[in-house]
């Protein structure tokens, strides 16, 4: 039973078609533009993503891996987490930065390298951070590189939106969301959109799997079962 429910509902992970874009259409917009179909040519215009955590920076930027990588294309990959970086590549057909607010300085040194020889080779930089550009506690060759391109101030969903998202999302699916699941659903997890969109997954193929409505005692059943 456990991991059959762990195989219905798993989510496929980060991808542009299943980032719930709300106030953020615009920036959804732009990167589905730039990565365009498989072989055309993309702007070498780099773009700055930036909003408080839970926005969905690091979604978009992980989906644009996922995707170039799924057509067979090299990028660079750089985060705060990156301890050894590597030299850039000539053969990358992007470079991603994410959490570039919390890049150390050696860091920072790589990214800015990174960034010149990105510059020099037509290949676009796709950036995310904390801040706005200007705001950025970084060198400043780097944060002023960072904001000279294309600037998207991302947005957390208000409550109101994420239950639409939700709602809209299930109907999709052929499920009804009650209000009191969708109340327990925004209490008793984690309100990250990303994480209520994989919870809904594992409701969906629990549900289907049990052939069962979406109740507050499915739910508690079905985590029993995680």
């Amino acid at each position: 039973m456990k991991q059959l429910v762990l195989d219905m509902g798993l989510s496929t992970g980060p991808s542009l078609d299943n980032f719930c874009a709300g106030p953020n259409a615009a920036a959804l917009d732009h990167l589905q533009l730039w990565l365009g179909q498989p072989g055309a040519l993309r702007s070498p215009v780099p773009t700055y993503l930036w909003g408080p955590g839970g926005c969905g920076k690091t979604h978009l930027l992980t989906a644009l891996r996922v995707a170039l990588q799924a057509r067979g294309e090299q990028v660079g990959w750089l985060d705060a987490g990156v301890a050894q970086m590597p030299e850039f590549d000539a053969r990358w057909r992007a470079v991603l930065m994410d959490d570039v607010h919390a890049l150390d300085a050696t860091q920072q040194q790589a990214a800015f390298n990174w960034f010149v020889n990105a510059q020099t080779q037509q290949i676009a930089v796709l950036a995310a951070g904390g801040q706005p550009p200007a705001d950025l506690k970084l060198r400043d060759d780097l944060r002023s590189r960072l904001g000279w391109g294309h600037v998207f101030a991302l947005q957390t969903l208000d409550d109101t939106q994420r239950r639409q998202v939700l709602r809209a999302n299930a109907q999709s699916r052929g499920l009804v969301l009650s209000d009191e699941v969708m109340d327990f659903m925004l209490t008793r997890f984690s309100r990250d959109l990303g994480s209520l969109m994989e919870l809904l997954d594992l409701m969906d193929g629990y549900a289907l799997q049990t052939q069962r409505a979406i109740t507050i005692p499915l739910i508690k059943t079905m985590m029993d079962n995680v």
